[in-house]
């Protein structure tokens, strides 16, 4: 490979040539600068506090998952539990076998965002390595093995009867498919959304690879449906239908104190998604993202014509909700919730 195209193909142009991976800060500019007036009329910068008065800082960020899950009836939910730190190797163990999980299971701290610390863990081994590396309280979550990873956005002004799924988001996890003469190593680094993951799948597969997959053979290399982990997120927005906000409206309802957010969930079908036999891995409040943006070719602008009309929603919900005698939390108040939740993360 010669000089330039190993500048083409060198990270940084990869990141360049595509906004959905440009820093965070960058993009959200724009949108925080929309914020601070949506912040001036309401008279409040923690406004979004009132968005889902059942769920701490309406979501936005620092919330417990555990929490957040037990509101939603059992039957979506996969079998999950909270590990309560500090605890041992044996403990968790002896946990994982009294509630009759199966290895491999999902690891994912209580508190925490954008795909930090998730981890499948398949082994003992695995289980001595993440307590190696966190000292905060995390879930244990059955690894759900459905086909079909959606995230569905969700929104209701609390006077109205019935919301609306606003955004899908399909998840498409990072894979990569053999020609019968290449190693996985070179499978790897030749495809850019998966170069990019490196430096993890590296030691994910050490001892994988030289291995030659076979012609047309697919390697899914990362379990977990999370953008920061390579996961393709493509527009769902064309299996938006009343069918499908009438079954999210119903599971909805049942959430106390829930108007906005996005379920993280996996279906066999898109029958089964229309008609609610899902297993919901999490529900996020008003800081989780209209993730259809991020589909390859979705341009910047659109994208942020989205995210302002994502928090203008939030902005109506929250201020319906004030009308109707929810406070919006005292700034002072936001900042110390905000230290301890960054504290909970190192």
């Amino acid at each position: 490979m010669s000089f330039g195209e190993k500048f083409i193909h060198s990270n940084f142009i990869i990141k360049l040539r595509r906004w959905e991976y440009w820093p965070f800060g960058i993009i959200q500019l724009p949108v925080f600068i929309y914020y601070m007036w949506l912040s001036l009329r309401a008279r409040s910068l923690v406004f979004f506090s009132a968005s889902n008065p059942g769920i701490a800082m309406g979501g936005m960020f620092g919330e417990s998952k555990y929490e957040v899950l037990k509101k939603i009836p059992e039957r979506y939910l996969p079998n999950t539990i909270l590990i309560s730190m500090p605890a041992t190797k044996d403990e968790i163990i002896r946990k994982i076998q009294e509630q009759g999980f199966q290895l491999p299971v999902i690891f994912k701290p209580d508190l925490g965002e954008r795909g930090f610390m998730v981890a499948k863990i398949e082994t003992e081994a695995d289980i001595e390595v993440y307590l190696s590396k966190t000292k905060a309280d995390f879930l244990i979550q059955e690894l759900v093995n459905l086909p079909l990873e959606f995230g569905i956005f969700y929104a209701r002004l609390p006077t109205n009867k019935k919301g609306s799924v606003t955004s899908i988001v399909i998840k498409e996890m990072l894979t990569v498919v053999g020609d019968g003469k290449s190693s996985l190593q070179n499978l790897i680094l030749k495809k850019d959304r998966a170069k990019l993951q490196w430096q993890n799948l590296k030691e994910i597969y050490c001892d994988r690879l030289n291995e030659i997959l076979g012609a047309g053979e697919k390697l899914e290399l990362i379990s977990i449906g999370n953008h920061c982990l390579g996961t393709k997120f493509l527009d769902g927005s064309h299996l938006i239908n009343p069918k499908l906000s009438e079954t999210f409206d119903h599971i909805s309802k049942h959430v106390e104190g829930f108007y906005f957010g996005r379920f993280d969930l996996r279906c066999a079908s898109l029958h089964d998604l229309y008609n609610g036999n899902i297993k919901i891995m999490e529900l996020n409040g008003c800081g989780a993202e209209p993730g259809h943006i991020y589909q390859p070719g979705y341009t910047l602008h659109r994208a942020l014509s989205v995210l302002f009309k994502h928090w203008n929603d939030i902005f109506i919900i929250a201020r319906e909700n004030s009308r109707l005698g929810v406070a919006y939390m005292p700034f002072m108040e936001a900042v110390r919730y905000y230290r301890r939740f960054k504290a909970a993360l190192k």
